[in-house]
Formats: C-alpha cells, structure tokens, sequence
C-alpha cells in the first residue's frame, strides 16, 4: 500500500487549498479513505471520511461547511477541496486508509495558513 500527499503550501487566512492523495498496492474502489491532521503538540486527529463509493462523507465539526472531501475511484484519487481557511488549519495533512487489518499513511503534506 502506498499514499502519497501532494498540494500543500502557504495560504492566506480565507484562502482556499486542494489536497490530493494517490492511492496504489490495493483495490482502492474497496476502501473507505479518511484524511486526518496533526498540528504541532498536538495528537492527529480525523478532518474527513469517504466512504468506498463515495457516497458516504463525514466531517470534524471544525471544518464542517468549509472542507469537503472527495474520490474518484477511476484514478484511485481521494481529494480534500479546503476553503476559507483559518490559522488553526495549519498542520500536517494525511491520507489514510485500513487494509488487511493495519492502518496505512503517507508521508503528509504541510498546511500553514498565515498572513
């Protein structure tokens, strides 16, 4: 299994962030896919969960209305479309997923928003 981050960066307060996970080593179709973040000194957290077909979405109440989460399963992506963004969204962001019974992730990406 591997999860690889990518579209991170600096953004100003109220701006707007896509993240993007590829997925590969598992029948991504099959799999529920969740992003979490972890901020400095602090323990990681779940931000959003999509079910295996996508039909399914659950959110943190702190980015609920603001963040929405996302796949397609033809391109094994899941996506994070992050708008109006707040100081405390800064963090690291992971894609992950539960296969055969262990938790993957990636390598995280960095979110800081500041001005």
């Amino acid at each position: 299994v591997q999860l690889v981050e990518s579209g991170g960066g600096l953004v100003q307060p109220g701006g707007s962030l896509r993240l993007s996970c590829a997925a590969s080593g598992f029948t991504f179709s099959n799999y529920n896919m969740n992003w979490y973040r972890q901020a400095p000194g602090k323990e990681r957290s779940l931000v959003a969960y999509i079910s295996s077909t996508g039909g399914s979405t659950r959110y943190n109440d702190s980015v609920k209305g603001r963040f929405t989460i996302s796949r397609d399963n033809a391109k094994n992506t899941v996506n994070l479309q992050m708008n109006s963004l707040k100081p405390e969204d800064t963090a690291v962001y992971y894609c992950n997923v539960f296969v055969g019974f262990k938790n993957f992730w990636g390598q995280g990406t960095q979110v800081t928003v500041s001005s």
